[in-house]
């Protein structure tokens, strides 16, 4: 069964956020890292992934997706802050 991801890429810690979804996180972001992705990341160097969810099909994916984009930032920073208060960076983690 296909799984899909929502994530949240910063800049830094309490850097330019960016909000997107995928069906394979480990090659989205390392698009991202390394500027193969057009427009806004590439941009303003939005590459760290500092938080990511699991859904199970992509109409749920995208509706939080949206939902999540048109939250204010500082309920993002909340989110982000209460699974990695550290904003460390969990492309690592992805690889194994």
């Amino acid at each position: 069964m296909k799984r899909f991801h929502v994530y949240i890429l910063a800049s830094k810690k309490n850097g330019t956020l960016y909000v997107g979804v995928t069906s394979d996180l480990t090659r989205r972001i390392y698009e991202h890292k390394h500027g193969r992705v057009a427009g806004f990341t590439k941009k303003y160097s939005v590459n760290r992934l500092v938080y990511s969810e699991q859904l199970n099909n992509s109409l749920e994916s995208i509706a939080r997706e949206k939902q999540l984009k048109n939250w204010k930032r500082s309920w993002k920073i909340q989110l982000i802050e209460g699974s990695n208060p550290e904003w460390k960076d969990l492309y690592e983690g992805l690889l194994g």
